[in-house]
């Protein structure tokens, strides 16, 4: 007997084709054995696969990376939120509950929105051989789910080739490096390295910014920043806080559409 499981490709954070993030979508019926969702996830190799039940706008979401399952995905919901709106075109909102809460994925235009819960950076020490890791000098260091540095230079930023085996021992899920922007012409900038996840280098990432936002939104006097992620693909995300959430927008852009085939 044949399994099949419907399957999406979309690049979240994308200002083009082969530009921003791939997210694979898989709606469901009903939920898969955890195991198998792992084993699809490992199979598409992309930084995350969504999966997800419900109807009517509301639906329960987890996500998947090729070794392990995470709590919080940005770019994930953002394309999860767009393949239910090409299925369901009269909904304007989708809410998704999963473990980090209740999220909401909103159209906006031409771009979708994102509804995230802040997750500000404390102050913390910076580990030991860190600027020996990434070849520059730390200016600051935050912990949060990730561990965030910042360094003084957007260049710096684009320069830096971590060891992905000491990446992989620093403290937090993955690691963030965020600099102000300056030749990219937008408020700041970032790349994000999850190697502990499976995740060498993440090409856009919505749940970085949650630690993101509000450190720059505090740093620069602003509510509503304009971000750029610096990965080969790159990413440009528009965040503005707002109370306790932050809502980080961008564009989603369509690949390919499947079926998965699997035989029992």
């Amino acid at each position: 007997m044949t399994e099949t499981i419907p399957i999406e490709q979309v690049a979240a954070f994308a200002e083009g084709p082969f530009q921003g993030n791939p997210a694979a979508v898989c709606p469901l019926q009903t939920w898969l054995p955890e195991q198998m969702m792992q084993a699809i996830a490992s199979e598409n190799n992309l930084s995350e696969t969504a999966f997800y039940v419900g109807s009517e706008g509301h639906y329960e979401l987890r996500w998947f990376t090729p070794s392990c399952e995470v709590d919080l995905c940005g770019h994930a919901t953002l394309a999860a939120g767009h393949v239910v709106f090409q299925r369901e075109p009269d909904l304007e909102i989708v809410q998704f509950s999963s473990n980090s809460g209740p999220l909401t994925v909103r159209r906006n235009g031409q771009q979708l929105t994102l509804d995230f819960p802040l997750q500000p950076g404390e102050p913390c020490a910076t580990p030991t051989g860190l600027n020996q890791i990434l070849g520059t000098n730390v200016v600051a260091c935050l912990q949060a789910m990730d561990l965030m540095v910042v360094v003084a230079d957007e260049r710096e930023v684009e320069a830096i080739k971590p060891d992905s085996e000491a990446v992989a021992a620093l403290p937090g899920r993955g690691l963030i490096v965020t600099a102000p922007g300056s030749d990219s012409g937008v408020d700041f900038v970032s790349r994000f390295f999850a190697p502990s996840c499976g995740i060498a280098e993440d090409p856009a990432t919505g749940s970085a910014h949650c630690t993101l936002a509000p450190y720059w939104a505090d740093r620069l006097d602003r509510a509503s920043l304009v971000a750029r992620q610096l990965s080969a693909r790159g990413g440009l995300l528009h965040c503005a806080l707002a109370n306790e959430r932050v809502l980080i927008s961008g564009r989603v852009i369509p690949y390919l559409s499947g079926v998965i085939h699997i035989d029992g």
